[in-house]
C-alpha cells in the first residue's frame, strides 16, 4: 500500500475525453444552426479556430481574467469573428446548446472505469477536483457513468476559486476530511493541475496522454491510465 488515503481526479482530458465528446457535440450545432449557409464552412474550419479561442480563454479563466460566463460564450463569438460574423446573440444561443449538447456524450478515456474500479477496491477515498461549470460536470459525471465512484466533486463554481489557486485544493482537503501528506492530485493539465498540487505542496501525477515535453517535476508521471495500478 502507499501512503496515500485520498486520490484527486481532474475530470476533462484526464478521465472524460474533452475532445472527442467536443467535437461531436460541435457538429451537431454546426448542423442544427445550418452555420454552412452563413458561409462558415467547411466544418473542420470552424473546429479549428473554436478549439484555438476555447483553449485561449480556458487559459484566461483560470488566471482569473475573465469570468466563467465570458468564457462560456465568448469562445463562440470569437469563432464566429473568424468568419466576418459579429452576432453576439449567435454566439450566446450557440453557447447555451452546446452546453446541452457537450455533458451527454459518453467518451472517456481507455481504461477509465477500469481504473476507478481498481482504486475503489483498494479502499481509497476518491474525489474530483475541477474547473468546469458545477451543472455541466455532474451531467457529464452521471450521462458517463463516472458519478458513482467520486465521493466529493469539488468545482471552481462551488469553492469560488479555480485550479491553479491554492484556495481551490485547501477547499478540497477540507471538504474531503483529508490531510496533505495523505492526498495526492491526478491531471492532464501542466498548469492546472500539476502546479496548482505543487503550490500547496500536494503529490501529483501528470497524466501525459500526448507525451507533452515539460520541465515541470511532477510526483509522477503516467501516458495511460492503466499505468496508475503502478503508484497504487
Amino acid at each position: 500500500m502507499t501512503k496515500y488515503k485520498h486520490i484527486f481526479f481532474d475530470l476533462d482530458h484526464t478521465l472524460w475525453d474533452f475532445d472527442t465528446n467536443a467535437k461531436e457535440a460541435l457538429t451537431e450545432l454546426y448542423a442544427f444552426f445550418e452555420l454552412d449557409k452563413k458561409n462558415i464552412s467547411p466544418f473542420e474550419d470552424f473546429y479549428r479556430h473554436y478549439l484555438n479561442h476555447n483553449q485561449v480563454l480556458w487559459d484566461r479563466y483560470h488566471k482569473g481574467f475573465i469570468t466563467a460566463d465570458e468564457l462560456k460564450w465568448k469562445r463562440m463569438w470569437r469563432t464566429l469573428l473568424e468568419f466576418k460574423i459579429g452576432d453576439e446573440q449567435l454566439a450566446k444561443k450557440m453557447s447555451e446548446k452546446f452546453l446541452e449538447l457537450l455533458p451527454v456524450k459518453k467518451n472517456l478515456f481507455p481504461y477509465a472505469h477500469e481504473i476507478l474500479d481498481y482504486l475503489v477496491d483498494k479502499k481509497y477515498d476518491i474525489h474530483l477536483i475541477t474547473n468546469g461549470f458545477e451543472k455541466t460536470q455532474w451531467l457529464k459525471l452521471n450521462n458517463s457513468g463516472l458519478g458513482k465512484y467520486f465521493k466529493y466533486v469539488i468545482t471552481s463554481e462551488t469553492s469560488n476559486s479555480i485550479k491553479p489557486q491554492k484556495e481551490i485544493f485547501s477547499y478540497a482537503l477540507q471538504k474531503a476530511g483529508a490531510a496533505l501528506e495523505e492526498s495526492i492530485m491526478i491531471g492532464d493539465n501542466l498548469d492546472a493541475d500539476i502546479q496548482g498540487a505543487m503550490n500547496i505542496g500536494m503529490d501529483s501525477i501528470f497524466v501525459n496522454h500526448i507525451n507533452v515535453v515539460t520541465d515541470l517535476k511532477p510526483t509522477y508521471i503516467v501516458r495511460h491510465l492503466k499505468e496508475l495500478e503502478d503508484i497504487f
